[in-house]
């Protein structure tokens, strides 16, 4: 019989810490709002969520790495936005935001969750930080619980 590992979306216990890029910072509020929210309704207490603000979405990978190496969380997020602009500064932004938080995970083993939104308009940023195209925050948080727990299962 094959065992399949499924992981519960309860996220009583869990630890969690989040990392903000400031910049676009009235998108990535609603980010934040809704990674919380996420958290909280999948049963996360205020107590067990810890938010830090870095100034883009290109420096946090770093801190989301600090947060791994204390061995306080079960998952880190990674929330930001980056706006496709004239210059080829996306590409590198987007490019080292996701193999950092990507890299942070696989080194560590704790699951990091890539939650910055990149978008070629502010138009459709603001899309995925709440309104038409759901919370990519909130959708972060669930994520995060699924694999904390899936990764306790092993």
């Amino acid at each position: 019989m094959v065992n399949i590992l499924q992981a519960q979306l309860v996220g009583t216990d869990l630890k969690i810490g989040i990392v903000v890029g400031r910049f676009n910072e009235f998108i990535n509020d609603k980010l934040l709002a809704g990674a919380i929210d996420g958290l909280k309704r999948h049963g996360v207490d205020d107590a067990n969520i810890e938010v830090a603000w870095v100034p883009g979405a290109f420096e946090v990978p770093f801190f989301a790495k600090k947060m791994v190496e204390s061995q306080k969380y079960d998952a880190v997020i990674g929330l930001g936005t980056v706006i496709r602009g004239a210059t080829t500064h996306y590409d590198y932004v987007c490019n080292e935001a996701a193999k950092g938080i990507a890299q942070v995970g696989l080194q560590s083993g704790v699951p990091t969750i890539f939650g910055i939104v990149t978008t070629e308009t502010i138009e459709q940023a603001i899309e995925r930080a709440g309104t038409k195209a759901g919370n990519k925050g909130y959708d972060s948080a669930v994520a995060a619980i699924e694999m904390a727990n899936l990764t306790k299962l092993l």
